[in-house]
């Protein structure tokens, strides 16, 4: 268990530096290609993205480090059963403030984002 644990803080880690960077490829290196982004929109109404598609709105992101804003992102919780995961996230994009729920399985031997649920606030 300790190996996993290691492992995904590892990815959370190489998360929050996709996020600061927004670093598509990074992103990508992390999530599975069947993953998803879920989150409740302004409309109210719940939204779900395939990963390909958001990745795609990534690259089109203006990165924190490029604007030299400062970095602060935390792990806030690890929760592990067997090959499933669940990580909970905070992280600062200017001017908002995101909680991330990160689902994770185990496939193959290595930890992957399967779905990722979202809110934030400014």
């Amino acid at each position: 268990m300790d190996t996993d644990v290691r492992a995904l803080r590892s990815l959370a880690h190489t998360y929050f530096d996709a996020a600061y960077e927004m670093d598509a490829e990074k992103f990508a290196s992390i999530f599975h290609p069947s993953s998803s982004v879920t989150k409740v929109g302004d409309d109210g109404n719940v939204g779900v993205t395939p990963i390909a598609m958001w990745l795609a709105a990534v690259r089109n992101m203006k990165a924190p480090k490029q604007q030299g804003l400062e970095r602060d992102d935390q792990i806030l919780s690890i929760d592990v059963e067997r090959e499933l995961a669940l990580l909970k996230l905070k992280l600062k994009i200017q001017p908002r403030y995101f909680t991330d729920m990160l689902s994770c399985l185990k496939v193959n031997g290595t930890w992957k984002i399967v779905q990722k649920v979202m809110t934030s606030k400014t």
